[in-house]
């Protein structure tokens, strides 16, 4: 099992990844398989495009700008090309165009207003998140058709590759790696065996694929932007688009502590750096899927709360990365990051299990240490649901980046103060984690059915 640090963490644009960048991303794909169907029917005319959303797509959709996602898609555009546009005022143009420009030659019919439905009957058995692409001939025909499943992350599959795959990843095999673990247990009998920490076997894992230079490059990127999240957040106010009329708090909790420093703990700088984060990725703006949208402010608050008041360095930065993807990626080959598919525990409760490894590694600890210090917050968020008030990425999602922060934290301490040994197993945490989530009801799994959702007074 082999998933990239550089996959696992990727710059793009909130809600969501799984609501917002895969369904952008699937969009992306099929006007590459139109153009390879234009190539070979060149005579077509009057085409239309239809997008019908199933699942929990269809559900929380809205909030999650899905629609603006698919568009945007469909015009060419990706996630980390949009996150320093004016979003606003590219999907007004959008709406205005209804078409699409496919190549010099080729413009297709589109309406977002028309031509994305919101299907809220039964979710496609593969995946609670699923999308239907067609492209349409005048009489309303389907030419050329792909269904597409966003499993969290930002990562999406076809419907044929995720029928092909034990786990819907697309993952190279370890058979050519120095280290190819595929689970905490082999992860710590390889560490164990060659005497390197876990950062250690990741890196040379990465080179396997890529140059040193173009690794710490891409490590930086990742850290700078996690950087320019909580710079944005805590300097900006204001209400958060979506209809809560919620107001943004990190950058008020900020000044505060900037006033009063001595009554300030490291609770409350978690939360303000946590809040930073997903209150600009509920405006819709940059983040990094950390291991998701949804989950992105829990290991940059850990991290830049450790660079900055531990004065950690650089190379620290990228062993925290290193060593957080390492444990991530274990987590999403034998369970899921997808709130629509385990609920909130395989996003908030995963990202605490990353950056309480990363963060026990930079502290000095062992590599039984860093495995514990990654159960330890795992199991602590098991049974946590995903149910977003009116679907949108607010509430609770921003607060439990804070808390979920805080456990990440806690859990690192703990393990650091341990010597390794300890009764429950990571990989029998993760276990657990995916059987909760198979049990869970749908209406917990990011649908806004359930929980929370439903229980909002109106005043």
């Amino acid at each position: 099992m082999y998933i990239s640090v550089l996959e696992l963490f990727k710059v793009g644009i909130g809600p969501s990844s799984s609501h917002t960048m895969g369904p952008m991303l699937a969009a992306y794909e099929f006007t590459r398989l139109i153009k390879q169907y234009l190539s070979t029917h060149p005579n077509e005319q009057k085409l239309s495009i239809q997008c019908v959303l199933k699942g929990s797509l269809s559900l929380t959709g809205k909030g999650h700008a899905t629609d603006r996602a698919v568009a945007l898609g469909l015009q060419g555009y990706t996630p980390i090309e949009v996150a320093d546009e004016d979003l606003d005022s590219i999907v007004q143009r959008i709406w205005q165009d209804k078409n699409i420009k496919i190549d010099e030659q080729c413009h297709v019919s589109f309406s977002p207003a028309e031509d994305i439905i919101f299907d809220q009957g039964e979710a496609l058995p593969e995946h609670p998140n699923g999308l239907i692409l067609n492209l349409l001939d005048a009489a309303g025909e389907v030419l050329l058709s792909e269904t597409y499943f966003s499993i969290g992350g930002g990562f999406i599959n076809t419907h044929a590759e995720i029928k092909q795959l034990v786990a819907p990843l697309k993952m190279a095999k370890t058979d050519a790696l120095p280290y190819g673990f595929n689970s905490a247990r082999s992860m710590l009998e390889m560490a164990t065996l060659s005497g390197l920490t876990i950062t250690a076997m990741k890196r040379l894992n990465e080179l396997e694929y890529m140059s040193e230079e173009a690794l710490n490059h891409g490590l930086d990127t990742i850290w700078n932007a996690m950087q320019g999240c909580i710079h944005n957040g805590l300097k900006t106010e204001g209400i958060i688009p979506g209809g809560l009329e919620l107001a943004r708090r990190a950058k008020q909790l900020y000044q505060q502590y900037q006033q009063h420093p001595d009554d300030v703990e490291i609770n409350d700088w978690l939360c303000a750096y946590a809040m930073a984060v997903n209150e600009e990725n509920a405006a819709g703006h940059m983040v990094v899927t950390a291991p998701t949208n949804g989950a992105a402010g829990v290991i940059p608050a850990v991290l830049y709360y450790f660079m900055q008041h531990k004065k950690g360095t650089l190379e620290q930065a990228r062993s925290f990365l290193l060593t957080a993807s390492a444990i991530g990626g274990i987590i999403k080959h034998r369970s899921s990051i997808s709130g629509a598919e385990v609920g909130c525990q395989g996003e908030v409760g995963v990202a605490a299990a990353m950056a309480a490894a990363g963060l026990c590694a930079v502290r000095g600890g062992s590599h039984q240490q860093v495995e514990n210090a990654a159960e330890i917050a795992l199991e602590h968020h098991l049974g946590m649901t995903c149910d977003p008030v009116h679907g949108l990425v607010q509430v609770p999602c921003i607060e439990r980046n804070g808390f979920g922060a805080i456990k990440a934290y806690t859990a690192a301490s703990l393990a650091l103060r341990g010597d390794g040994e300890h009764f429950m197993p990571l990989d029998n945490c993760i276990a657990a984690m995916k059987q909760t989530g198979e049990e869970m009801s749908h209406i917990f799994k990011e649908t806004s059915l359930g929980g929370l959702a439903v229980n909002v007074t109106e005043c």
